[in-house]
């Protein structure tokens, strides 16, 4: 092996090391025996804090409130973002290079600028802030991230296959549930994990937009000034490995299908 690929190999370990050294201290500090607010320092190991989720009832309900805004946001984005996926991958149309425009706007801006900007909206507006205007907020940046997977993925499909469908009878609905969609799901699938991973974490936008609704990152946010329980790290595994369940069981249908 020569030795650019050594140093190669060696910077990618490196990179990967640095990434996962966040996720990796917040598992171990969950079984952190802490006798303190402070969950900061290792203290010795203990699986209490696992028998203790529901100690602080207000963080389990910003939990609950984080993975249903999510959930709501990951279904409304993917079906708004598919379909804007496959136009814009698809058809040439009078706006298309506007619409391009805002959905890379929506993804480039800073989210202080658009949280503030949704916040001047939903109040000159009159909508009082809670759940449903994060809801409505996190669907307006997610919608676009799910457009441009799906896009990416609709400008290199093979034509002839849907073209073989309608020769052989199928009419336009059936030949997107049983050729085009199936084809594109990978893009789907990520665009749907994508929106669900950037709704379940988001804080700036969140904040702007939440009124008297606690999502986890606010929760956080709020207790970092007192002193973050071991709960929290418990609760960001749980989260953490249900992500990367998700991700390992899709890699693993598309081995399948390939």
């Amino acid at each position: 092996m020569r030795t650019g690929d050594r140093l190669l190999r060696i910077y990618v370990w490196l990179v990967l090391a640095w990434l996962f050294a966040p996720i990796i201290v917040m598992i171990v500090f969950g079984f952190n025996d802490t006798r303190s607010k402070s969950n900061v320092s290792w203290q010795g190991f203990t699986l209490a804090w696992w028998g203790r989720l529901d100690e602080f009832p207000l963080l389990t309900a910003a939990v609950l409130d984080s993975i249903t805004i999510a959930l709501l946001v990951t279904v409304i984005a993917t079906v708004l973002g598919t379909l804007m996926g496959i136009a814009l991958g698809r058809h040439r149309f009078r706006g298309q290079a506007a619409t391009n425009l805002v959905m890379f706007a929506a993804i480039s801006s800073p989210e202080l600028v658009m949280g503030a900007s949704l916040l001047s909206l939903f109040v000159s507006m009159g909508v009082e802030t809670g759940y449903w205007t994060i809801v409505v907020a996190h669907v307006l940046f997610a919608v676009s991230f799910v457009a441009v997977t799906v896009r990416a993925r609709v400008v290199g499909l093979d034509r002839s296959v849907e073209e073989a469908a309608r020769d052989l009878g199928a009419t336009p609905w059936v030949t997107f549930w049983r050729v085009t969609l199936p084809m594109i799901l990978p893009g789907v699938v990520a665009g749907a994990l994508l929106a669900f991973a950037l709704s379940i974490d988001d804080f700036v936008i969140t904040q702007f937009t939440s009124g008297s609704t606690t999502t986890f990152p606010l929760w956080i946010y709020g207790a970092v000034r007192i002193g973050v329980p071991p709960q929290v790290n418990i609760l960001g595994t749980l989260i953490f490995a249900a992500g990367a369940a998700i991700a390992v069981v899709n890699s693993i249908n598309a081995r399948r299908r390939t």
